[in-house]
């Protein structure tokens, strides 16, 4: 019967779990006991600064309450309501459709690289007891945890392993609601979905600020605000040696899939990370923060000058410069190919994915030493080197 339910639960919209989360009395607890807020270290609150898809607010009523929406939007978005409270502690007067996590979570499920990069730069593998797809997984910590039975594969997008998921039972999952995926309402078998979307924030920073978000959860404030610490304060003395420069080089990145040149906005992740480095994305005066999608025509009339390409694949073998011009002839024409200033990462032979988001100044560093390589004379590329 109970695998009936899950079956059942499985093929519910995405949607209805998200007004289920909102309209469910089960989502709310009451008790007759208060308690001061305890969440592991009262002193030690998560704020985030740059990160605006999470918002997080301190209650006396021995809780706290967390709120999610999407950073790309800012009216008419669909929010997500969470209040946290440590395990064993009564709590009251939680506000209406909120759903009740008792903290710290011990076993998560992870769906994207992305997500479980939080777990990894933490060294919190422990509480991670399933991912989906392995094909860019490169910690050699959570292979072992795999091949030891501690962390499962649960299958891939829109194909997930019922039965794995089920003998899991994980305290929650992490999912990307805006992603396609299948992910369908767990409520009714106890497994609370939290989205995660660290992957549509519009700053390195604010990406990389997710890390408070998992810390909060998992009971890891102070480690997760001392470990972003680090990262902002060493990405900001970055964008002080490239705050005085007075030659931007311009950039523009991807390459022709099925016909159509897939780029992203001048409101992106991507093309503040190039401005941070010293540089200009040749959208940069696009409004749009998500994907953009062109023909080689439109991208040839405005990147055929620009002095640099970015390009992230996955290639088995030796890319060069004789392999891209046998995908398409016409690369050749490019200024930026005729120069070999092509910038080049490898997703088989890097963890692009799996340790990038939560290390931007990594990567900022990386393009700062293509851009202006005078600048950072002595760096060792770690994702991003010009392409030999």
């Amino acid at each position: 019967m109970k695998h009936t339910i899950w079956i059942i639960c499985l093929i519910i919209p995405l949607l209805l779990f998200s007004c289920k989360i909102r309209n469910n009395p089960k989502t709310t607890e009451n008790s007759t006991t208060d308690s001061t807020f305890t969440h592991q270290n009262k002193n030690v609150q998560i704020i985030p600064k740059y990160a605006k898809g999470f918002n997080v607010t301190y209650t006396d009523k021995g809780y706290c309450l967390l709120d999610i929406r999407d950073p790309q939007k800012e009216e008419g978005v669909e929010t997500f309501h969470y209040a946290l409270k440590p395990k064993g502690v009564k709590v009251s007067d939680i506000p209406k459709g909120y759903t009740v996590i008792e903290t710290p979570v011990k076993s998560t499920i992870c769906m994207t690289s992305l997500q479980l990069s939080n777990f990894i730069k933490l060294a919190e593998l422990d509480a991670v007891v399933g991912i989906t797809s392995t094909r860019h997984l490169f910690n050699q910590d959570m292979q072992k945890r795999l091949d030891e039975g501690k962390t499962h594969k649960i299958g891939i997008e829109g194909n997930f392993d019922n039965e794995i998921i089920m003998g899991i039972n994980p305290d929650i999952i992490l999912i990307s609601p805006f992603k396609r995926g299948g992910y369908d309402a767990l409520t009714e078998v106890g497994i609370p979905l939290i989205p995660h979307l660290g992957y549509k924030e519009m700053t390195p920073l604010g990406q990389a600020e997710w890390i408070k978000f998992i810390g909060l959860l998992i009971g890891e404030e102070e480690k997760a605000n001392k470990v972003f610490s680090e990262i902002e304060n060493r990405y900001l003395e970055l964008t002080k040696l490239t705050s005085q420069v007075k030659k931007r080089p311009v950039v523009f990145s991807g390459e022709l899939r099925g016909g159509n040149w897939y780029a992203v906005g001048g409101k992106s992740f991507l093309a503040q990370l190039f401005k941070d480095a010293g540089a200009d994305y040749f959208l940069k005066d696009d409004v749009r923060s998500g994907g953009v999608s062109l023909d080689f025509e439109t991208i040839y009339s405005q990147a055929a000058y620009a002095d640099y390409w970015r390009i992230v694949n996955s290639y088995k073998g030796d890319f060069s410069y004789n392999t891209l011009q046998a995908e398409d002839i016409r690369y050749a024409d490019f200024q930026a190919f005729k120069k070999k200033q092509v910038i080049y990462c490898n997703m088989s032979e890097k963890p692009f994915y799996e340790s990038m988001p939560v290390e931007p100044e990594t990567v900022l560093a990386d393009l700062i030493a293509v851009f202006h390589p005078q600048l950072l004379p002595n760096h060792t590329p770690r994702y991003y080197e010009l392409l030999k």
